[in-house]
């Protein structure tokens, strides 16, 4: 039986025999790659062509897999991808592979190692990420990292809880000079509320575990971010700081390439 990377090969090389021939457009060939297969390591299967259909590679999630499982992950990712992410990483998944590859980086905060070089800003918006504690920010980072390596220009305005609310009232020209914004909350959860009643941009809210007992685990901000009153404003699954930075980054994109930056 041939391999999935062999059959790969074939029907790429088919396709371009059709191009070549006139047979087949050139969008028309670009729209079959999107299908292609992936590559088989056993104990995962590679989407190769994940960026060729969304614009990015797929992302590692290092919970519940070996140092070594991910390590030849990454080392089959890098021989494809300029860029690669792996997400919910210790120190020790960094220093696995760190001496194997170039361009190694480890975010201790996201808990985020980065393969490659980070792309230049291609966007002309801004991702401002909010937290509303110092807790937050794992969850807050990982957003952000991830909008960051996305070729997205992030900035970051933390620790600024509605127990506090003068904080938050003081840097109100970054919330309204950003494209979209992510906004992190644990406790009860209202910050995006906040923020979404004040700013005509999308906010995509993300509830954190961050809290007591009847916190639930980020239960209770989940469902404060879900009967929010203020429009516009989208919830992510709790701590899902990853799924905020990658929705921003689409909706950033929007705004077209980079250049002029859109007053507000």
């Amino acid at each position: 039986m041939r391999s999935s990377k062999q059959m790969d090969r074939d029907q790429v090389k088919r396709l371009l025999q059709q191009v070549k021939k006139g047979d087949l457009t050139v969008e028309d060939a670009m729209e079959r790659l999107r299908s292609l297969p992936y590559e088989e390591l056993g104990f995962a299967k590679i989407d190769t062509h994940r960026s060729l259909r969304r614009g990015f590679p797929e992302v590692i999630f290092c919970e519940g897999k070996t140092n070594d499982q991910i390590k030849e992950i990454v080392k089959k990712m890098a021989s494809t991808n300029s860029v690669i992410l792996a997400l919910r990483a210790n120190e020790d998944v960094y220093l696995s592979i760190k001496d194997d590859l170039e361009g190694v980086q480890y975010h201790k905060d996201a808990r985020a190692v980065v393969i490659g070089k980070i792309p230049k800003v291609k966007t002309k918006g801004t991702i401002l990420v909010v937290s509303a504690g110092t807790a937050d920010i794992p969850v807050a980072e990982e957003a952000a990292v991830t909008a960051e390596v996305m070729g997205n220009r992030v900035e970051r305005l933390y620790d600024v809880g509605i127990a506090g609310i003068h904080r938050l009232l003081y840097n109100r020209e970054k919330l309204f000079t950003a494209t979209v914004l992510i906004v992190v909350a644990g406790m009860e959860g209202a910050l995006p509320g906040v923020v979404g009643g004040m700013v005509d941009k999308p906010v995509i809210a993300v509830p954190t575990s961050i809290g007591y007992g009847t916190n639930f685990n980020g239960l209770s901000a989940l469902l404060t971010m879900l009967n929010s009153c203020a429009p516009g404003i989208g919830v992510v699954n709790i701590d899902n700081g990853f799924g905020a930075g990658y929705l921003a980054s689409l909706i950033n994109s929007m705004c077209g390439s980079k250049g002029k930056r859109r007053d507000s």
